[in-house]
């Protein structure tokens, strides 16, 4: 199961609370700056021709790279409002500064997700930015460009009151997480450490919806949540204007537990063009863009410190 649709049924829980919260976001709809620059999370992002120069000829002229995402699936990719066409998220925003700093923009287009690397294949998309898992198996029809390391997360009730700091932490506690998920293979892998350090096992109690299982935190049935990183970082943010929920996060994984790279998907006919992303991506990286971006999700721990190409860990 590829981490997208490990974790598809988070997207619906965090749908709701993302849609309330964009609207007091002054900047979740990037705009182009008079002088010709774009703003994204409050930075100005100004053209560099020397990558600029690095683009096919074919994208030079279209002044455009055609970037194919499956929405929605917060916090990566979202609607701004409910019936409404227009994009915010982290891999939109992503896309606006990378563009901005190539100088072509980044025109995103709705697609299933099972069919974004066959339409990229068809020529009908040169890109895909929707949270992909960068994995061997894709990498023989497309190239990555790594942006973000994405696992499990721990999501406690705010200011933490059961102390959780890392997996470890579970052990002997009542836990919730989402029947038939990667997170439930987690916990119950983690069974064994927990025996053998004599903290008795974690006591997991399934739910079918991550909402249902949120629903337990709230009350104080469990202490804990563990679902993907983003999705939990992105409901701590968002959830009550923030007041609901915590996100721990644990120095010795900083993507979440068992993270894997989710990659910018490129044309294998495109070489160039995944070159030029690469630097972009490093540009943002450099000068503190890129985390920003992922801070307005709550999730700026998961960014990665050098933009790496087809870094697959299957």
């Amino acid at each position: 199961m590829n981490a997208r649709s490990a974790r598809r049924a988070a997207a619906a829980v965090a749908a709701a609370t993302a849609l309330v919260s964009l609207s007091a976001c002054g900047d979740s709809d990037p705009a182009p700056v008079a002088n010709g620059r774009v703003s994204v999370a409050g930075v100005e992002i100004a053209k560099d021709q020397a990558l600029h120069d690095m683009l096919p000829e074919r994208i030079r002229k279209a002044g455009k790279v055609r970037v194919a995402t499956d929405v929605p699936y917060p916090p990566f990719e979202m609607y701004v409002k409910e019936g409404e066409t227009a994009l915010t998220g982290l891999d939109y925003d992503l896309g606006q500064a990378l563009g901005g700093k190539l100088g072509v923009a980044f025109a995103f287009a709705p697609q299933k997700f099972d069919g974004i690397v066959p339409a990229i294949q068809a020529g009908r998309f040169d890109a895909a930015m929707s949270a992909m898992t960068d994995n061997k198996e894709r990498q023989q029809v497309v190239d990555f460009v790594d942006y973000s390391q994405s696992g499990s997360g721990i999501l406690v009730g705010d200011g933490n009151p059961s102390g959780i700091g890392t997996l470890d932490d579970l052990c002997g506690r009542k836990v919730a997480v989402q029947a038939a998920t990667n997170q439930l293979d987690l916990l119950k892998s983690h069974q064994d450490a927990c025996a053998k350090a004599g903290r008795g096992k974690i006591d997991v109690q399934t739910f079918p919806k991550d909402s249902d299982a949120q629903l337990a935190l709230r009350s104080g049935k469990v202490v804990a949540q563990v679902l993907t990183k983003p999705a939990a970082g992105w409901v701590a943010k968002t959830a009550d204007a923030g007041k609901a929920f915590d996100l721990v996060e644990d120095p010795a994984a900083p993507g979440g537990y068992r993270a894997s790279p989710n990659g910018i998907a490129i044309s294998k006919q495109l070489p160039e063009l995944t070159d030029a992303v690469q630097k972009a991506l490093q540009a943002l990286i450099d000068d503190g863009t890129l985390t920003k971006i992922y801070d307005k999700y709550g999730v700026a721990s998961i960014a990665v410190k050098t933009a790496t190409k087809n870094a697959a860990v299957d």
